[in-house]
């Protein structure tokens, strides 16, 4: 297999990875791939070609990276000071540096990435670059990393100097260019051998499973980290269903340290007389004695007692642009687009439904902020699903239109959580599967309700899918647009009468 910088980065976080894609590439999952993260990666790529000033950018033709490394190579020759997708290849390594600066003396790499610090991972990623220009006969003078300044607040036109910042990197990536050509032999090798890296380690013993020859090759917390691997499916195939890895609250480090201790099933974990927080409890006690829904009444009374109608249940949609599109706004800031509102008036759950949705192709935050102000009263009791995020959008909107902060920040000061029964375990459906989002709630407390059903809704599923599909409007016919508008508009209600539900089933299990 040749290798280019990706992959190479892909054979650091786990070496089979490689090794799948060349023998069983039908395997990989796309799901992981998260096409709007790959849309920003190409927008800050290339507004991040223009940090330098003039530059040369070396068209990309995947048919021929021979043909762009002798285009770089005489751009280098001709004195061209700023390349950008500048490719090198030799003996089956290839990268292409996202902004090489050439200088009389030697050159200087700057890696581009749409993330607002520096990982581990990066530092590899400039590693192997360094090692194979080295190769290529080019003296590399510095190695940086370009990132977006998450501080950085647009007034006015893009200031790309503002909105990114340079860190040098040159001292720890030299530091690791000792090791790429030893790796970089060890990946091909894994990649090129015909038979399938083993399992290995205290989870193949826990399976009754033969180690396996290469234990870099096991799974383990690198499955989805420093990225979610398309291939987990198949290389998770023998585990159990439940299993620690289903444990709520439990990332995969903290799992994997239960298999160390040989726990591996939910018994086990029972067996071993583990103190356990409420969610993983819970689980374990629902999955032992069957009884599910498991309500802790006294606090689930306590939790209503402050939820007394007249209740405003308040969602958001937002999208988070890595650029910042309008005045007073940093990179990654959460954009409130629209809102869905269901007001129960009386304690036999009546209510009445309202929503707005912002134009696109206009900064929506205005318009968002006195909706609300027409909608709420402001000594409301409002409720939200995990309030933190409504409230963090608030208080933003409070910040940039001071004329209204007094009644958005009542808002945000009379909110009730209504995740909160669930996220403290006074409340767990088995079918939670440890998980206390609403996604994960709603299923479980109403399992055949057509009319709860995220699945049913026609376009717009999820807060991801919204989010994009409010940035694609301005790029939409008519049409298009108006169908997707009312997909928004759905999705956003579905929200909010998921709420209402879910409080009915609350004062239901304690009535």
């Amino acid at each position: 297999m040749n290798l280019s910088k990706s992959r190479y980065t892909r054979g650091v976080q786990c070496p089979k990875m490689l090794w799948m894609e060349a023998h069983l590439p039908e395997q990989f999952d796309d799901t992981v791939l998260n096409q709007a993260v790959l849309a920003t990666g190409n927008e800050v790529g290339d507004l991040a070609m223009g940090y330098y000033g003039r530059f040369t950018e070396i068209p990309f033709d995947a048919h021929d990276f021979a043909g762009m490394a002798r285009l770089t190579r005489e751009l280098m020759e001709a004195g061209e000071p700023v390349i950008c997708e500048a490719t090198f290849e030799r003996d089956g390594n290839l990268c292409m540096v996202d902004i090489l600066l050439n200088e009389p003396d030697g050159v200087r790499l700057v890696e581009v990435k749409s993330s607002t610090h520096l990982h581990d991972i990066y530092l590899h990623d400039m590693a192997y670059q360094c090692w194979l220009l080295d190769r290529c006969g080019y003296a590399v003078k510095s190695a940086s990393l370009m990132h977006v300044n998450s501080s950085y607040v647009r007034k006015g036109e893009l200031d790309l100097h503002g909105l990114f910042t340079v860190e040098d990197c040159t001292e720890v990536v030299r530091g690791m260019m000792g090791q790429v050509g030893e790796r970089v032999a060890y990946l091909k090798a894994v990649a090129d051998d015909p038979a399938e890296p083993g399992e290995s380690g205290a989870l193949s013993q826990s399976l009754g499973m033969e180690p396996g020859a290469r234990d870099r090759c096991s799974i383990g917390p690198h499955c989805r980290s420093p990225y979610p691997c398309g291939y987990q499916r198949w290389c998770w195939r023998y585990v159990p269903h439940p299993s620690v890895f289903d444990l709520g609250g439990y990332g995969l480090v903290k799992a994997f340290k239960l298999v160390d201790q040989g726990l591996l099933t939910f018994d086990d974990v029972a067996n071993a007389g583990l103190r356990l927080k409420a969610i993983p409890q819970r689980q374990i006690e629902a999955h032992r004695t069957g009884k599910s829904p498991l309500v802790d009444v006294a606090f689930v009374r306590r939790f209503l007692a402050e939820l007394a109608p007249p209740l405003y249940f308040l969602d958001f949609e937002t999208y988070q642009p890595a650029v910042p599109p309008f005045d007073g706004v940093r990179p990654y800031q959460q954009i409130p687009t629209q809102f869905s509102l269901h007001v129960v008036s009386d304690a036999e759950g009546a209510f009445e439904h309202r929503e707005f949705l912002a134009r696109e192709g206009t900064d929506p935050r205005r318009a968002v902020a006195e909706a609300l102000a027409r909608a709420i009263p402001r000594d409301a009791r409002t409720v939200a699903y995990n309030m933190s995020f409504e409230r963090m959008v608030l208080k933003d909107l409070a910040v940039q239109f001071p004329d209204l902060a007094a009644h958005l920040l009542a808002m945000r000061e009379n909110m009730r959580d209504l995740m909160v029964p669930f996220r403290n375990g006074a409340y767990y459906a088995a079918a939670q599967g440890g998980s206390f989002s609403i996604k994960s709630v709603l299923p479980a407390l109403f399992p055949d309700d057509p009319e709860l059903d995220y699945h049913a809704l026609d376009g717009v599923r999820n807060g991801a899918q919204a989010s994009a599909a409010f940035t694609d409007l301005t790029h939409m016919v008519p049409e298009e647009a108006a169908r997707t508008r009312e997909a928004l508009l759905r999705y956003c209600e579905l929200d909010t009468l998921a709420m209402v539900r879910i409080w009915q089933k609350l004062q239901e299990a304690v009535a």
